[in-house]
């Protein structure tokens, strides 16, 4: 079956709206549009999602400067159809609980990786200085956790809200673009992070140490996401 673009959906229902005034539209209809339209969006955005991921593991089998810049722009391109579903929440149970998981934010970086020593993190919030990959032993509301190995079960179901903290923000974009930009330390003013490629460099090139649990939490992080999309 050939699937329709977005803007090919809105442009064909935008050409029948004459002819839909001359007679009643039926709730089924209705439904049928609104079902084909959230096919197309969230079609897009699970192929943007995959693009990232290609890109990610390319920069991450061979780390350098233009394989951050791609990793970056695949980001940039996969929020595009991204974002056009967010029409579809506030209503809509199928996405309003898949969310969270894959859009939350604001984030206390500090969960993740390093940060600047003036982050304090939100409120009450024990894990915002935790530094998951640095750190492969921890506790959580009082448990020991091994965090040995970094994959989408700890992503997912050890640090994504943890605490009971809606800031711990383990999984989905923002943890991605924190990965791959760093931390935004220029406050109200524009610009972004800037992470060096060299934060997942192999041996002695390697920046803020632990670069391979950092390329194994990146490499887990796309994956859940192309996995939720």
């Amino acid at each position: 079956m050939t699937r329709l673009s977005v803007s090919t959906l809105a442009l064909a229902a935008a050409l029948a709206l004459p002819a839909a005034a001359a007679r009643a539209v039926t709730e089924a209809e209705v439904a049928a549009t609104y079902g084909a339209l959230g096919e197309a969006v969230f079609a897009d955005t699970a192929t943007a999602g995959a693009a990232l991921q290609s890109a990610v593991r390319a920069f991450l089998a061979a780390p350098s400067a233009e394989g951050l810049a791609a990793a970056r722009d695949a980001w940039k391109a996969a929020r595009v159809p991204y974002l056009q579903t967010e029409v579809f929440r506030f209503g809509n149970p199928l996405v309003d609980d898949w969310e969270p998981q894959v859009n939350a934010w604001p984030l206390d970086e500090g969960l993740i990786d390093y940060v600047d020593r003036s982050y304090l993190g939100g409120d009450d919030n024990p894990a915002a200085r935790l530094d998951v990959i640095a750190n492969p032993q921890f506790s959580i509301s009082g448990h020991a956790v091994d965090a040995s190995v970094i994959d989408a079960h700890l992503l997912r179901d050890v640090l994504h809200d943890a605490e009971g903290v809606e800031a711990n923000v383990a999984t989905g974009y923002h943890a991605i673009e924190f990965l791959l930009w760093g931390q935004d330390l220029n406050g109200t003013d524009a610009g972004a992070g800037d992470r060096p490629w060299t934060d997942y460099a192999t041996g002695d090139a390697c920046t803020h140490g632990h670069c391979d649990r950092r390329g194994a939490y990146l490499a887990a992080a796309t994956g859940l996401l192309v996995d939720d999309l």
